[in-house]
């Protein structure tokens, strides 16, 4: 009976612990920073990017930051508009040349005002 008696405070013990492990943990959260944005601008000016990471990082709405949410919506209208879906897979540009362009030109944006807002920091 003894031994009963340990083995269940033991089992309530180690399932009690992991519940509680369980209820005081947070759920993980995947944050946008502008160095994300910027590397898949990059790799996708260098066709080096997939339709799954692009989705991926684009479709995911970014709550945090006004400001790079607009740049996501901007680049899922790029997307909209000038992308070659399927392409992708077979070595060709996510995007057209107007596509491009305006990738590059918001990518070009994106990097001054990360700049700009590092340096405000540093003051």
């Amino acid at each position: 009976m003894a031994l009963f008696l340990l083995v269940l405070v033991v089992c309530l013990a180690i399932f009690g612990s992991m519940i509680a492990l369980l209820m005081l943990s947070g759920t993980p959260r995947y944050r946008t920073e502008p160095n994300h944005l910027l590397e898949l601008f990059d790799k996708a000016l260098e066709s080096r990017v997939g339709e799954t990471e692009w989705n991926a990082i684009i479709g995911y709405p970014i709550r945090h930051d006004d400001y790079l949410d607009g740049i996501r919506r901007r680049a899922q209208r790029l997307m909209d508009e000038h992308g070659r879906h399927a392409r992708v897979t077979r070595g060709k540009p996510l995007l057209d040349a107007i596509g491009q362009e305006e990738l590059a030109a918001l990518r070009d944006h994106l990097a001054a005002h990360t700049s700009l807002a590092e340096g405000k920091q540093n003051e």
